[in-house]
């Protein structure tokens, strides 16, 4: 698997980041999105590396009908959150399992193709949509983009680790639920290495921003 990746960012946008950041998490009473301190029950947080993959901008797919190659493809996931694919057109995939994909493509084919045994697979060849930031007081802030799941532990690592003027006990994840919802839960970093909890270490999901004050 490819090594992780960090997108180019200047020392200006770094600290426009974590300016922005700030004003996210400490004004969001002035109107903005709903902003919670919540300090979770973590054995309990979403873990994507649980679930089926969740398709995103820039992941790539093979979409095979078999023993009908002239429908099947190859594709990447545009801006749009869409893939064109032989007969069916657009179809939306952001946001998607490869399963529901799957479904979709099968009822949209059945106007097209009557062999009942045209049975439709849908794999991931390229995951290039799984990106957080990690911001503050850290080495080398930035955006970064991985190949696969990291840790709150791992990201800050890629981050180059905390500056001593950090404070490692009062880290937050910044987190977006699926009602909109901004979520800032607490990571206390020093317990999380010293082992005494290991549940606070939560798997990254795509969107997520490490800040340490």
């Amino acid at each position: 698997m490819a090594a992780p990746k960090k997108t180019g960012t200047s020392a200006l946008a770094v600290h426009l980041l974590a300016a922005l950041l700030l004003s996210v998490m400490f004004l969001g009473a002035c109107g903005g999105p709903e902003i919670i301190y919540d300090p979770a029950n973590y054995r309990k947080e979403s873990n994507p590396a649980k679930h089926e993959y969740i398709i995103g901008v820039s992941d790539t797919l093979q979409v095979n009908v078999w023993r009908n190659p002239e429908v099947s493809s190859a594709a990447t996931v545009r801006p749009d959150g869409t893939i064109t694919l032989p007969l069916l057109g657009d179809v939306k995939v952001e946001g998607r399992t490869p399963t529901e994909v799957k479904n979709e493509v099968t009822k949209r084919l059945s106007a097209y193709v009557k062999d009942e045994s045209a049975v439709v697979t849908v794999a991931i060849t390229g995951v290039n949509s799984y990106r957080f930031t990690v911001a503050g007081n850290c080495a080398r802030p930035g955006i970064f983009t991985t190949r696969y799941y990291v840790t709150v532990a791992e990201a800050i690592a890629m981050a180059g680790g905390p500056t001593r003027f950090a404070d490692t006990e009062q880290v937050i994840l910044v987190r977006t639920d699926p009602n909109g919802r901004v979520r800032q839960i607490p990571i206390n970093y020093d317990s999380v290495r010293s082992r005494d909890n290991p549940e606070q270490d939560l798997v990254l999901v795509t969107g997520d921003t490490v800040f340490l004050p």
